[in-house]
């Protein structure tokens, strides 16, 4: 049955041999010169690109960074190591690769303004709010990653594999939000890149492992304590993801209930309507369009209370180029001083 398995999975006849596929996964194996040299000058000059892309708002370019980041290799070698029961190394070149990427990321936060709103843009808030489907995503892409490696026959769907799999992006993000402060942004970019390597890492020791590539335990090896120590950041991980997803849709749910509120708060003017209502971190963020003044945001605030959580701070933008700080849900006594904190932008 496991050889009939393997057989569907990858033919014989395109498998690549155990060496032929250390060789492209171990950066150790050949001219370690020239494969470091060219890890790490593909590694920082997709850091750079993928920061490029980030700060511009660029699809195409972090799309460009994602095909020439090798960052993949290392993490396919922690697996392939581990079916074979042999220390390759990975693990160092991911931590350095990490770590580089993420000071490039930091280096790029100094372009960014102060007043800049990290959420507004749409290569990081996709990546800071990262949740269940993204793992199952990473999941697939990863086997189908594995398979492409060791089959002869379909390298050509690497490229797909490369941009479906998000590493160097979510590191870059990572440090951008870390220069800003950002802290909490800057965890959800790192939990997104932990949960994609992790995936590759357990899909490629899923498929290595069908496909017979395990070998013999060698001197030095620690199969044991690295196995140990994935599935505890996979479980942790995994958490992680499940509460970011639960808080993804009840924050979708609190904002169609401050827009219906948010409308009601308004009806009384029959020219005034919600235009949008966004939110930045624990922050909503409600767009207006008023003739005049807006009713009093005392009000809005009293009709949110039990709607949202108490302690959620509001800001009301109305179309005139006003910003009325109208304070926090549940804090009505501090209304009186921040009602008026109008700025013009």
């Amino acid at each position: 049955m496991l050889n009939g398995l393997r057989d569907r999975l990858v033919p014989a006849a395109q498998r690549r041999t155990p060496e032929e596929l250390t060789d492209d996964l171990d950066l150790r194996a050949g001219d370690r010169a020239s494969r470091y040299s060219a890890f790490w000058t593909l590694l920082v000059l997709s850091a750079v690109i993928a920061a490029t892309g980030v700060l511009s708002d660029s699809t195409a370019t972090v799309i460009g960074a994602m095909i020439i980041a090798p960052l993949s290799t290392p993490i396919m070698g922690m697996a392939l190591g581990l079916v074979q029961r042999s220390s390759t190394g990975a693990g160092r070149f991911v931590l350095g690769g990490t770590a580089a990427v993420i000071g490039v990321g930091l280096a790029a936060s100094l372009a960014v303004p102060g007043s800049y709103e990290l959420l507004s843009n749409g290569q990081i808030a996709g990546r800071t709010s990262p949740g269940l489907a993204d793992l199952i995503a990473a999941m697939a892409t990863g086997l189908a990653g594995a398979i492409a490696l060791a089959r002869r026959d379909v390298a050509a769907i690497l490229p797909g594999v490369a941009i479906a799999i998000s590493l160097v992006p979510p590191l870059v993000v990572a440090g951008v939000c870390l220069g800003r402060g950002a802290f909490a942004l800057a965890f959800g970019a790192l939990v997104l890149f932990l949960s994609n390597m992790l995936s590759l890492v357990l899909a490629g020791t899923f498929v290595f492992a069908s496909l017979g590539y395990t070998g013999p335990p060698r001197a030095g090896a620690s199969r044991a304590r690295v196995v140990a120590a994935l599935s505890g950041l996979g479980v942790l991980i995994t958490v992680v993801l499940v509460l970011s997803t639960v808080a993804t849709y009840a924050f979708a749910a609190w904002e169609n209930e401050v827009r219906r509120v948010t409308a009601q708060w308004l009806a009384s003017d029959r020219d005034a309507e919600v235009i949008d209502v966004r939110r930045h971190a624990a922050t909503f963020h409600i767009s207006v369009r008023v003739p005049g003044e807006p009713p009093p945001v005392s009000d809005l605030l009293a009709r949110l209370r039990g709607v949202v959580p108490d302690g959620v701070p509001i800001v009301v933008e109305t179309t005139r180029g006003r910003v009325i700080d109208a304070g926090r849900v549940g804090s009505l006594l501090d209304v009186g001083s921040r009602t008026w904190g109008i700025t013009t932008r």
